[in-house]
């Protein structure tokens, strides 16, 4: 007796060509439902077959072995896939793609606003005393805290915070005397 004979009676009498051409499409039925991807499916059932035939003397249901092999790689897939996070999400069917948010460039007549509006800041700020304009200086232009501007200039933190807030609230009463601001 052959080898491959002694196999199939111990499977119930099948080869693997007959398992293969009896289990291919419902087997790849079976796996495009659990995945739901024809391509994956195939490789899916390719590699199960794949397998079978590797340890075809070891499987006492073959059918059975299959079904069950094709289900955890199914089940391994969909983990795999739970990992991945889409760069695009998947578009529903009725709806439009959004414009581009992420344009850099401000619409021309922002733009324009935008400057109005920073020349009308800078104004505002000339319209401060010496020692506000540089509060004003070293807080937004360097960056500088607190501490660090009381540090320069010999005055205490409250005091930098006290004149900052005047000066700062100075600016927004001239910013809201030109309609910048409400």
């Amino acid at each position: 007796m052959q080898p491959d004979e002694a196999n199939a009676q111990a499977s119930g009498g099948e080869t693997v060509e007959e398992l293969f051409a009896a289990l291919e499409s419902p087997l790849l039925n079976y796996a495009w439902r659990l995945v739901g991807e024809l391509s994956v499916a195939e490789d899916m059932v390719q590699e199960a077959f794949m397998k079978l035939h590797t340890r075809f003397d070891q499987v006492r249901e073959p059918r059975r072995w299959l079904y069950r092999t094709v289900h955890n790689q199914a089940l391994n897939h969909r983990r795999q896939a739970d990992k991945l996070i889409p760069l695009n999400p998947p578009a529903e069917e009725d709806a439009r793609p959004a414009a581009d948010a992420t344009d850099p460039q401000p619409l021309p007549d922002e733009q324009i606003a935008r400057w109005e509006g920073i020349g009308l800041v800078r104004l505002s700020v000339e319209t401060l005393d010496d020692r506000s304009r540089e509060l004003i200086r070293l807080k937004f232009s360097e960056g500088l805290s607190y501490k660090e501007i009381s540090a320069r200039t010999g005055l205490t933190v409250g005091h930098v915070g006290y004149l900052l807030h005047h000066a700062i609230r100075g600016i927004a009463d001239e910013l809201a005397k030109n309609g910048v601001v409400p």
